[in-house]
């Protein structure tokens, strides 16, 4: 039997197999809301086999979008047509749906990935981003405004307020996205966190932030769908947020009742130094997982069936998620399952979809 294709239950969530489709922008909304790409986008990756699919990072307020063409859900008009798009989706597919809610902070009004992703100042159409301390990403970028008192609450009000939308769109799970070099992660760092605060300087200051904001997320989600939190287990510069402040980080939030740890690396700093090859993060979630007893998720050149059971299968994670690989390849569920000698779900009008030789790939076919 494969591990890979086995379930898994998600506190109140069960998947049928470990594989996870990650979130990955589009930069395809308008004014936040979700388009025909969405539809599209979503949708064949719905039909892919996978045991969970996660919306891409959806900002919680207009000044949390990375760009201008990111996804929101900060009100009625881009709840609905999030809403138009998931029920399309999921008229075709039952695979369980998450969604990674996201805050920019000082990454914040950046040109797309095409068009150059450098950030766009408020002089050319942009707008003020807003961080822990008024340090700049990049030497190009303007310099953020530091949240107050004020600017803390509306922040963590926005998230309650997408948490609740996302439970009325029948959201299965929530991300929240503390990763990337993104707001969270920002307070977590000691290199952008600078506060003299109680959110700033020591571990437990700097953790603050972001447990608040967990916190607020969990109790406005119905207690038997999950919450998880997406971490960058280390900034790759010396002096920043690092495995030992994740694991502490990671030991918090199971004492908060969270669900899931989603663990990536890196984004924080333009100084990083990542060590890349394949599975070259599996370590941090195989250490994260071992002390803080948490499912965790592993992510970054999974790129095989093979390696992706060996991650499972040796306890080094609980589930992998797939980014990069499963845009290239949008039926990798189904190859691993052929090569794994698993089944997974899949539409009836591919039934006849493998070739020969390969026998009840489907279940129910």
């Amino acid at each position: 039997m494969s591990t890979l294709f086995s379930p898994i239950s998600l506190g109140g969530l069960s998947l049928p197999n470990r594989i996870v489709i990650a979130p990955m922008c589009q930069y395809s909304a308008q004014d936040g809301c979700a388009t025909d790409w969405h539809e599209i986008h979503l949708g064949h990756l719905a039909l892919s086999g996978a045991g969970l699919l996660i919306l891409e990072a959806t900002a919680v307020e207009p000044e949390g979008r990375i760009s201008p063409a990111d996804l929101g859900l900060w009100s009625d008009d881009t709840e609905a047509a999030l809403a138009r798009v998931l029920q399309a989706v999921r008229r075709y597919s039952p695979m369980p749906i998450a969604v990674q809610l996201a805050h920019a902070g000082r990454k914040a009004s950046t040109r797309v990935p095409w068009e150059g992703g450098q950030s766009i100042l408020p002089e050319d159409g942009g707008w003020i981003t807003s961080a822990p301390s008024a340090l700049k990403y990049a030497d190009h970028d303007a310099t953020p405004i530091a949240l107050d008192e004020a600017g803390l609450r509306r922040v963590r009000d926005r998230f309650v307020d997408a948490a609740r939308r996302a439970d009325r769109l029948g959201i299965d799970a929530i991300e929240v996205h503390a990763a990337h070099g993104y707001l969270l992660h920002q307070f977590l760092s000691p290199l952008s966190n600078q506060r003299t605060d109680a959110c700033g300087g020591s571990l437990e200051n700097r953790m603050r932030f972001p447990l608040e904001v967990y916190d607020a997320v969990r109790a406005a989600f119905p207690a038997d769908k999950p919450v998880g939190v997406r971490v960058s287990a280390t900034d790759w510069v010396a002096g920043g947020w690092d495995l030992e402040q994740t694991v502490a980080f990671a030991q918090a939030l199971r004492g908060r009742g969270c669900a899931f740890i989603d663990v990536s690396t890196g984004g924080l700093s333009p100084l990083q130094k990542i060590e890349l090859g394949p599975g070259y993060q599996v370590p941090f979630a195989e250490r994260i997982r071992r002390e803080s007893g948490l499912p965790t998720m592993a992510v970054g050149l999974i790129t095989e069936p093979a390696q992706a059971e060996e991650i499972v299968g040796s306890g080094k994670a609980d589930m992998v998620a797939l980014a990069r690989g499963i845009l290239y390849n949008p039926r990798w569920p189904w190859h691993a399952a052929a090569e794994l000698g698993a089944h997974v779900d899949g539409p009836p009008q591919y039934f006849r979809a493998p070739p020969h030789g390969i026998k009840r790939l489907f279940r129910g076919a």
